[in-house]
């Protein structure tokens, strides 16, 4: 495996669309970062540059140490897995795994020892001989990895590699993806919209806006202590409630600059509880069953403020649409954030009310 290192990486289109700015950004040997944003944030770009599909208007990419900057694909010694499987339809899965290293004229024994060892590992033995259209999502998803396993490569570069799936495949390749991570000790680096995938496998997050990054760190730490209201709001499901510091709510907050910042406090960070006794009243608009729990979408009185609040626990009954709850927030885990930049706010003393 390798260390990958993005040095003032940027990109510029032209006309001058910026798609990434000036991106600093290493993953260690053996570690899984994960790439993501919002769409047309620049992530994708990032991983095109670092595989040499597109050529960076400033910065360099190094891998071991080496400068592979104006190397073409073929030379930097990366694997790259699509959305899209990009498989050979008409090829069985066994061809499709050795077609690779076939190209790179590996003798034929070393390829079919390596066939045989990443199908045993990905689950794909019995399905050697079998052709795509043959194949479940999840399994060609599978193929598609270990297209990218068998060649050994020094790094792994994976774009959207799960988007493709239902939701139920989504989850369980998640956590196939994990397990081989962990087994392969691979260099990884892994782009996707989704916040939830990002959070359960990144060793590292990075969290991209508009071509810059917003925030780069342990997925906890990013979800703890989110650095502004962009991560904040895009990391978490149900995502957090962020208020206008004039939404009504009967809270003594710590001395701040400015006096009315911003709070963000996660839904099931939100009780509810009778009325004239919380940090305010809230009327009832929408409950949403998710089996588990469930989720009060809430109009403040006086501001007109929108809040959730995530009810767990059996003995946790919502309210029904329409009638009127008291909200009280868990003033230990509110996020303050400068309404004007948007940045963090530090508390500088216990919140109470």
């Amino acid at each position: 495996m390798a260390e990958l290192r993005r040095e003032g990486l940027a990109k510029e289109h032209p006309g001058g669309v910026v798609a990434l700015r000036e991106l600093d950004l290493q993953v260690r040997d053996g570690e899984l970062v994960v790439l993501v944003g919002p769409s047309g944030c620049g992530k994708t770009t990032a991983l095109r540059l670092v595989a040499g599909l597109e050529a960076p208007s400033r910065g360099r990419v190094r891998i071991d140490g080496r400068d592979v900057t104006t190397l073409p694909p073929r030379e930097r010694d990366v694997a790259m897995v699509f959305q899209s499987y990009a498989l050979y339809p008409h090829k069985s899965v066994r061809e499709n795994l050795g077609f690779g290293l076939r190209m790179r004229g590996t003798p034929r024994p070393e390829i079919a020892r390596r066939v045989e060892e990443v199908a045993r590992t990905l689950g794909l033995a019995a399905l050697l001989e079998r052709r795509p259209a043959q194949l479940s999502g999840g399994q060609r998803q599978r193929v598609a990895l270990g297209r990218a396993i068998v060649r050994e490569p020094k790094a792994f570069l994976l774009d959207e590699p799960l988007s493709n799936l239902d939701a139920r495949l989504r989850a369980e390749m998640r956590a196939e993806l994990a397990r081989l991570h962990r087994r392969l000790g691979a260099t990884m680096l892994y782009v996707t919209h989704d916040q939830e995938e990002a959070l359960t496998l990144g060793d590292r997050v990075v969290v991209l806006r508009d071509g810059a990054v917003q925030q780069a760190g342990p997925p906890l730490e990013l979800y703890a202590r989110p650095a502004n209201v962009f991560v904040a709001g895009f990391l978490g499901a149900p995502a957090m409630n962020l208020l206008p510091g004039a939404s009504g709510l009967a809270l003594d907050l710590p001395s701040t600059r400015p006096p009315e910042p911003v709070i963000g406090v996660r839904p099931g960070d939100v009780a509810l509880v009778a009325p004239g006794t919380g940090h305010a009243d809230a009327r009832v608009e929408v409950v949403e069953v998710l089996g588990h729990a469930t989720l009060v979408h809430l109009r403040l009185a006086g501001s007109g403020a929108a809040l959730r609040a995530l009810v767990t626990g059996a003995g946790s009954l919502a309210p029904a649409i329409g009638e009127t709850a008291g909200v009280r927030l868990a003033t230990e885990r509110l996020h303050l954030f400068d309404p004007r930049d948007g940045l963090r706010l530090e508390l500088s003393g216990p919140t109470g009310g």
